[in-house]
């Protein structure tokens, strides 16, 4: 009964907060509701046994990417979209179409089966840590792909460098 009570808990409070991110006037108050939405998805994977990646995503994204987030948005000047008016005459449009996704979404996972289980099992993984147990399938079985987005990366990090370097 208490696993479904947290399970809950953490389910209604991320509907919420998602909820707040994209109905605040004030960008600097979507990212602040932000920051409390990453610390419950972290809460949550602390909850499934996921300690890796609730550390991820409190460093990760609660850190960095937010830290990104608020940079940005404090270089433009946002005094016009502060006073202008929320939602004009397309938001019954927006709203059919996001329950048509709603649908889409509900009757695609409804026909979703499990395939043969893995060789990762609950109790190989728990004689092993999760971080071991992704460690191990990344860098065997997934070493090409992750090489490969890790060259994506650079290749991007190269390229804002280059575009942000100023020409003298």
């Amino acid at each position: 009964m208490l696993p479904k009570l947290f399970f809950g808990y953490f389910a209604i409070v991320m509907i919420a907060l998602s909820l707040a991110v994209i109905t605040r006037r004030n960008p600097v108050h979507s990212v602040l509701w932000m920051l409390v939405l990453f610390f419950h998805i972290a809460g949550l994977y602390l909850f499934l046994n996921a300690e890796f990646l609730a550390a991820v995503q409190i460093i990760l994204y609660a850190g960095a990417i937010l830290v990104l987030f608020l940079f940005v948005i404090m270089m433009f000047n946002l005094k016009e979209e502060l006073t202008a008016e929320r939602f004009i005459g397309e938001w019954p449009i927006g709203v059919a179409l996001g329950i048509s996704i709603l649908m889409l979404m509900f009757f695609s996972m409804s026909k979703i089966t499990t395939g043969p289980p893995g060789q990762y099992t609950i109790e190989a993984i728990k004689a092993e840590t999760h971080t071991k147990a992704i460690g191990k399938v990344l860098y065997t079985e997934y070493l090409f792909p992750f090489e490969i987005a890790s060259l994506i990366l650079l290749i991007a990090i190269v390229g804002a460098i280059v575009l942000a370097k100023k020409r003298g």
